[in-house]
């Protein structure tokens, strides 16, 4: 039996083959999620025209304190039909176009208005409340750099900035193939020696909120002819997420079935608890994932290598997993041979350990909101000891 892969050397084995997908322009509506292929500058300057920061009375700094007389109302969308005089004052609201001949703004609150008129009691400073033009961001500026995701917030400031069109990778086609001649659908009576089909609703969710488009085809028995069907059908995406049959037993017929299919094996076995028995291999630019059948082992695996993968395909610049850190509230036993990604509830800064930690228990697991990082070593991590986790959900 060959040595075990470390998680490290898998990721990198699999990120040299996971190369961007084919670009698309789409509009800003269709572009949450996905990632920009290029740098996306502004089209105009931002703010664009000097604007009032508040609610107020647009005038001359030089002519308070002071009594003005209140000559016109600006509107935001409406700039004034004139240019400020000297001792005048202009009503402005938020955004508004800052009119020419004035160099300030007093909000609304500091003065006193009556019958058209403003008291203003103190000296107003030069560029008040003004926003000057190009303040947040000068025409041909980058606003996203390419590999970043568009967020709700990244968004904003794009269209704020004059961008209606973002090129993006296209989104990745990820089929799931559940494997077992134990597995029943949700819902259906049980027979003797069957277990509810678990993996595909939570891997699907998973691509999904990956940014891929998941086509889910129907479990499949360790019959080699069903199995063969199936695999050649789920080749066709960029993506196929296998779950099941990736381990050495008699009805562990994926990865030979695949092998027969032209997949080549990149690596088997990962030094990783739970999980060890993951698969990852190519045909084409396809990318085609063995994870084990145990639910949480399957959960591990996706979050290490096909998560990342698919966020590669996009062209993200990071794809690997980002890890926070928590204090841990438990002692953990460390294992010499495998990284070990132990279920836990972080709260507060305070990552604690979930009961059942084994394989199978993915109802247990449900509580969980982190993956704590125990690292591959001797000894033992102390309660208090700073860890390293991944967020779930």
């Amino acid at each position: 039996m060959p040595p075990l892969t470390t998680i490290e050397e898998a990721q990198s084995l699999m990120l040299g083959r996971a190369s961007v997908l084919p670009t698309e322009t789409v509009a800003l509506s269709e572009a949450a999620g996905r990632f920009a292929a290029e740098a996306l500058r502004a089209a105009v300057d931002l703010p664009s025209f000097p604007s009032s920061a508040m609610d107020g009375f647009a005038l001359r700094a030089a002519d308070t304190p002071g009594t003005l007389p209140v000559t016109e109302r600006v509107a935001a969308g409406r700039p004034a039909g004139r240019a400020l005089r000297e001792g005048e004052a202009f009503g402005i609201a938020t955004g508004g176009v800052v009119p020419d001949g004035s160099d300030a703004v007093v909000p609304v609150d500091n003065v006193v208005e009556g019958d058209n008129r403003i008291a203003v009691a103190a000296a107003v400073e030069r560029g008040a409340h003004v926003r000057e033009p190009g303040l947040d961001v000068r025409t041909g500026d980058v606003v996203l750099a390419a590999g970043e995701r568009l967020t709700p917030a990244r968004l904003g400031a794009l269209g704020a900035a004059g961008i209606a069109h973002v090129t993006c990778a296209r989104r990745p086609l990820a089929a799931i193939l559940t494997t077992g001649t134990e597995l029943q659908r949700p819902g259906e009576p049980l027979g003797p020696g069957q277990v509810y089909e678990a993996n595909a609703p939570m891997l699907a969710a998973g691509l999904a909120a990956a940014g891929a488009e998941v086509t889910v085809l129907d479990a499949v028995a360790d019959d080699p002819d069903a199995l063969r069907v199936a695999l050649e059908r789920g080749l066709e995406a960029d993506v196929l997420v296998t779950s099941g049959g990736v381990s050495v037993g008699p009805h562990d017929l994926v990865r030979a079935t695949l092998a027969e299919l032209g997949v080549e094996e990149v690596f088997w076995r990962v030094a990783v608890k739970p999980g060890k028995p993951v698969a990852f291999g190519t045909r084409g630019s396809t990318l085609v994932f063995g994870l084990p059948g145990n639910p949480v082992s399957s959960l591990v695996g996706f979050e290490l290598f096909v998560r990342p993968a698919v966020l590669a395909l996009q062209g993200a610049g990071e794809p690997l997993p980002v890890f926070d850190t928590a204090e841990l509230a438990s002692p953990l036993r460390r294992g010499p041979g495998r990284d070990e990604f132990v279920r836990s509830e972080v709260r507060d800064g305070v990552a604690m350990p979930l009961p059942g930690q084994e394989s199978h228990m993915i109802v247990r697991a449900a509580r969980a909101n982190a993956l704590v990082h125990v690292s591959r070593g001797e000894g033992t991590l102390e309660a208090g000891s700073r860890v390293r986790f991944l967020r779930l959900g």
